[in-house]
């Protein structure tokens, strides 16, 4: 498609009455997004929704669900967790001041329409299963605790991300999730402690490494906590 006589909104070229297309070779950007409190459009009532309402919740979203037919599980879902549950068809002015929108419904033509509207309003949009109508990917994810564990595959392949994370998941237990939250308590005594920032590089650098996580792994967190106090009071 030619970009002359086209409207051009965020990632794709959009010609009157046409189809958006995509814009060959965008990079994409990784960030954890937080949504807690802030207003998020979920388009589709079935049970991929569901998935999706369930990720939301986990992270705090304000949750707007828009299906015109939810099933049994997504009614049930959003009467248990109060969220606002919007019987109708989708329409552009459900979405407004929305953050970002995911659209997961098994209609090629809402889904795109869903994509153009929100290209329009300048709001992320998500599009399951149709990567050339998305602005970002939802990646795979390891969660231990904290620790957070992100795979994406472009939207190329979500299934071989999938596969990595549960080669991850073996890897990465939940010792980690727990090690993590022992490390951000005595990075704050370091901090407090060690006036001089190439001395606490350094202390940190060493908290940190495998070494560190293996005596942790091997003694408990109380025995973990000593050694690194005495590694604090020296530098001190």
């Amino acid at each position: 498609m030619s970009a002359v006589g086209s409207k051009h909104f965020g990632r794709f070229l959009s010609s009157p009455g046409g189809r958006p297309t995509i814009i060959a070779g965008m990079a994409k950007y990784p960030i954890f997004l937080e949504l807690g409190g802030r207003r998020v459009v979920l388009v589709g009532g079935g049970a991929v929704a569901v998935r999706k309402a369930d990720a939301l919740l986990e992270a705090r979203a304000r949750l707007v669900v828009m299906a015109y037919k939810p099933s049994d599980a997504m009614t049930d879902l959003c009467t248990r967790h109060d969220i606002e549950l919007v019987r109708d068809r989708y329409a552009k002015q459900y979405i407004a001041q929305a953050v970002l929108v995911i659209a997961a419904t098994d209609d090629h033509d809402v889904n795109e329409q869903v994509c153009r509207d929100c290209q329009e309003l300048e709001i992320l949009c998500n599009v399951v299963d149709e990567p050339q109508l998305c602005d970002f990917f939802v990646p795979a994810v390891v969660k231990r605790g904290d620790l957070q564990i992100a795979i994406g595959t472009e939207g190329y392949c979500p299934a071989y991300a999938g596969h990595l994370r549960k080669k991850l998941e073996m890897e990465f237990t939940e010792e980690h999730g727990r090690f993590l939250a022992e490390l951000e308590r005595v990075r704050r005594d370091v901090i407090e402690q060690i006036p001089a920032s190439a001395d606490r590089k350094s202390l940190l650098g060493k908290l940190v490494d495998d070494e560190s996580f293996e005596y942790f792994r091997a003694n408990g967190p109380a025995a973990w906590r000593e050694r690194v106090q005495a590694m604090v009071t020296s530098q001190a």
